[in-house]
């Protein structure tokens, strides 16, 4: 059972109030005020519910209190009952809106994403060439109650007794489980939530789309030795380090194989790649769509990962072009270079972006894309970026905070959202994805 929160002096804590819920605010919560005006941001509730929220985090002092509804008084049409036996107050905080149909789940991503454009960029929908609506992944629209199988990758916390689970809600606590409802086939075929996994603090399970490759990492609390355990499936095993973060092979192939854009991409050492089987295509069609790449044109890759928008510029541009990609890790950066070793137009760099680019002393190029970590570009790298001319910009988004702070930096530097485009490829969490191509205020840059 989930365990009291710990109070201090002046703690509020488990105080309930009974409020009517306003908007749905960044992060996985709803807005509401007590009748002394104090703010809640407020899980597990909907729009225009009236609910009894109970205060998970927050003191006298603070100048916002956190909450779960832990009643809920007067429903949304848009509720559902959760069908994860895990979610709800106090419990699981993988997902955030197992209580909402599929499309009121996707409305109030587009509501986030409406309220950032405005609040950080001043930008309407109008103006960013969005129509408002967040897209389902290929095979994702389904009736609610049904759950699409989409988390090719799961990061299991395993608790003392050497149970799988996943972590609470702004929590270090484990909520062991059985099974979870949005892993990919691939990763519940592994049967982790059935194993021991005494002496280790995580399990990483990762199931490939687009090929059979699967992998387990995992990292050991100090001291542990790895676990012998037999897995339900042919599987390679990394190991973390827990002195340096590094990881090292155990057993099997140090990488996994996935497939996008009629390419195979090799994904080493537990390194990035989107989660849902279907996003790498939906994410490179919208920005190749966006960018409308030409023979010769010189582009450039930032942010890089295992180069999966450097290839399929690489295949546009054609033998005349040129592909530079910048990337700051190192494997990805060894896995960019192998995957794209038949492309000679194609260079890799590694580095931060920030750094790099300034050494290469390019002053101009064609088109741009970047795929920056959830905290953006920055206002720094956006300044620079608008220097040089880029016919198009594409910027890939997984926050729409960050997006619309840099938006507003590339306003000031002379470009203009041409479209933009969102993705639901996080279904029943708060998470999207979006898309916007930029072009020069000027066209004649």
């Amino acid at each position: 059972m989930p365990q009291e929160p710990q109070t201090s002096p002046g703690s509020l804590v488990g105080e309930e109030y009974e409020v009517e819920v306003g908007p749905v605010a960044h992060g996985g919560h709803c807005v509401a005020r007590t009748e002394a005006g104090r703010v809640l941001f407020v899980r597990h509730t909907l729009p225009g519910e009236r609910v009894v929220a109970r205060v998970t985090h927050g003191d006298e002092t603070s100048r916002f209190l956190r909450a779960d509804a832990v009643e809920i008084l007067d429903a949304s049409k848009d509720r559902v009952p959760a069908p994860c036996p895990y979610a709800g107050p106090g419990r699981c905080g993988g997902c955030d809106w197992q209580h909402a149909k599929p499309g009121a789940q996707r409305r109030l991503k587009g509501e986030v994403i409406a309220e950032q454009l405005q609040h950080l960029a001043g930008l309407t929908p109008e103006q960013a060439g969005w129509d408002g609506t967040v897209a389902p992944a290929p095979g994702d629209k389904l009736p609610a109650g049904e759950v699409p199988a989409w988390r090719t990758r799961v990061q299991y916390a395993i608790d003392a007794d050497g149970r799988a689970g996943l972590r609470r809600h702004r929590s270090h606590e484990v909520e062991p489980i059985e099974h979870c409802m949005i892993a990919a086939e691939g990763v519940s075929e592994l049967g982790i939530e059935q194993r021991d996994w005494r002496g280790m603090e995580s399990v990483e399970a990762i199931a490939a789309s687009g090929s059979g490759d699967r992998q387990v990492v995992l990292t050991p609390r100090p001291g542990a030795r790895l676990p012998l355990v037999e897995l339900d499936r042919p599987v390679s095993v990394l190991r973390v380090d827990e002195r340096d973060g590094g990881v090292h092979r155990v057993h099997g192939r140090a990488f996994v194989r996935e497939r996008a854009d009629d390419h195979t991409w090799r994904v080493g050492n537990g390194g990035f790649w989107q989660v849902h089987p279907k996003a790498a295509d939906t994410l490179v069609e919208a920005v190749m769509q966006g960018l409308l790449p030409r023979k010769g044109d010189t582009a450039l890759d930032l942010y890089c990962g295992v180069g999966l928008f450097a290839g399929a510029l690489a295949d546009r541009v054609g033998d005349k072009g040129a592909v530079l990609g910048i990337e700051v890790t190192k494997r990805a950066v060894e896995d960019a270079r192998h995957n794209l070793k038949d492309f000679d137009r194609v260079r890799i760099e590694q580095g931060k972006v920030e750094q790099v680019l300034p050494r290469t002393g390019i002053t101009e190029t064609d088109l741009i894309v970047l795929d920056p970590p959830r905290a953006g570009a920055g206002k720094q790298t956006v300044a620079r970026l608008c220097t040089l001319g880029a016919r198009r910009i594409a910027y890939v988004a997984c926050d729409p905070a960050a997006l619309a702070r840099d938006l507003g930096y590339f306003r000031e530097g002379g470009y203009r959202v041409r479209v933009m485009r969102a993705f639901d490829l996080f279904p029943m969490t708060h998470h999207v994805e979006c898309v916007a191509i930029l072009e020069p205020v000027d066209k004649r840059r």
